[in-house]
C-alpha cells in the first residue's frame, strides 16, 4: 500500500471517528442516562428543591385554588398572597418532594411504556393522586379554602398519537445507536492511526478531531436549551424549565467537557512528543566536521 493511499485513508478514518464521537455521546446519554428510571429519578428528585421550580409549581397551585374561591374583588388580592405564600411553604415540606417525585415517575414510567410497546394511544397521566396527597398537607395545614380544591381524575396528554409514533421511531434507533456509535467511534479512530504513515501526527489530529466534536456538541445543547424555552406555551414558567432541561443535560454537559479535555489532553502530549523527538535527534546527530582549510607551500 503506497504511502498517499494511506494518508487518505487514515484521513478518512479519523474523520469518521470524529464525527462519530458527539454524536456517540448523545446518542448513549439519551440511552443510558434518560431511559435508566433509577438516574432518571436522581437527577429529577433535587428538583423538587429549586427555587425556581417550586415558584412555578405555587403560582399554577394558587391559580387552579383561586378559580374555586370566589370573592369580593377588594379581598381578591389578599388572598391570592395569603394562598400562595401558603402553598410556597407548602413546597418545602416532605409531603412535596414525595407528591413530586410520584408524579414525575409515574409520568417517566406512562412514556417509556408506550415508546417500548406497539399501541397506538396517547400517552395520559392521572393526577387525582398528587392532588389528593397536595390537598390533604394543605388541609393539615390550614390553609384557607385548600378544603375546595377538587380532586377528579383528570388526565393530561403527554403525548400525542402523532408525536407518539415519531418519538418511538427515533427511541429505537438510540437504542441501537447508543452502543454501537461509541464502538465504531474507537474502531475507526485506531485504524486510522494503525494505517497512517506518521501516527503521531494521526494522534494529534484525532485529539484535535475530538476536542472539536465536543465543543460543537456542548454548543448544540446551549442552542437546544434557548429554542426549548423559546418555544414554550404562554403562562409557562421559563426559568423552571430551564432548571429542569439544566437538570437532565447535566450528564450530557459533563461528557462533553471530559471528551473536550482528552482531546485536548491526547492532543497536547503527542505534540510534546514530537518536540522531545526532534530535539533528541538533534542533540544525537553528531556534529559537522569542518574541512581544514588549505596550506600554501613555501618557496
Amino acid at each position: 500500500m503506497s504511502l498517499r493511499v494511506r494518508s487518505a485513508l487514515s484521513a478518512v478514518f479519523i474523520g469518521l471517528a470524529c464525527l462519530l464521537a458527539p454524536l456517540g455521546a448523545l446518542a448513549a446519554w439519551a440511552t443510558y442516562g434518560i431511559e435508566d428510571s433509577a438516574r432518571y429519578e436522581a437527577t429529577t428528585a433535587p428538583l423538587a428543591a429549586d427555587a425556581e421550580v417550586r415558584e412555578a409549581v405555587a403560582a399554577a397551585v394558587t391559580d387552579g385554588i383561586m378559580r374555586e374561591v370566589h370573592v369580593g374583588s377588594p379581598l381578591q388580592e389578599p388572598v391570592r398572597s395569603f394562598v400562595h405564600d401558603a402553598v410556597r411553604s407548602f413546597t418545602g415540606t416532605e409531603a412535596f418532594r414525595t407528591a413530586w417525585g410520584t408524579a414525575n415517575l409515574a409520568a417517566y414510567d406512562a412514556v417509556m411504556r408506550a415508546l417500548r410497546s406497539d399501541g397506538d394511544r396517547p400517552v395520559t397521566i392521572d393526577l387525582a393522586p398528587a392532588t389528593e396527597r397536595m390537598k390533604r398537607q394543605l388541609v393539615a395545614d390550614q390553609v384557607p379554602f385548600a378544603d375546595r380544591i377538587p380532586v377528579e381524575h383528570t388526565e393530561i396528554t403527554l403525548l400525542g398519537t402523532r408525536d407518539l409514533a415519531t418519538l418511538r421511531k427515533g427511541f429505537h434507533v438510540l437504542e441501537i445507536a447508543g452502543f454501537w456509535l461509541p464502538v465504531a467511534t474507537v474502531v475507526f479512530a485506531l485504524t486510522g492511526i494503525l494505517v497512517a504513515v506518521c501516527r503521531r501526527r494521526a494522534v494529534l489530529a484525532t485529539g484535535l478531531g475530538t476536542a472539536l466534536g465536543a465543543a460543537s456538541l456542548a454548543g448544540a445543547v446551549a442552542v437546544g436549551r434557548r429554542l426549548t424555552l423559546a418555544d414554550l406555551p404562554p403562562g409557562a414558567s421559563r426559568p423552571a424549565a430551564g432548571a429542569i432541561y439544566d437538570a437532565l443535560t447535566e450528564t450530557l454537559r459533563t461528557v462533553c467537557w471530559l471528551l473536550l479535555a482528552l482531546g485536548l489532553t491526547v492532543a497536547l502530549a503527542a505534540w510534546l512528543t514530537g518536540v522531545y523527538t526532534r530535539r533528541r535527534r538533534a542533540s544525537a546527530a553528531p556534529a559537522p566536521v569542518r574541512a581544514a582549510e588549505p596550506t600554501r607551500a613555501r618557496a
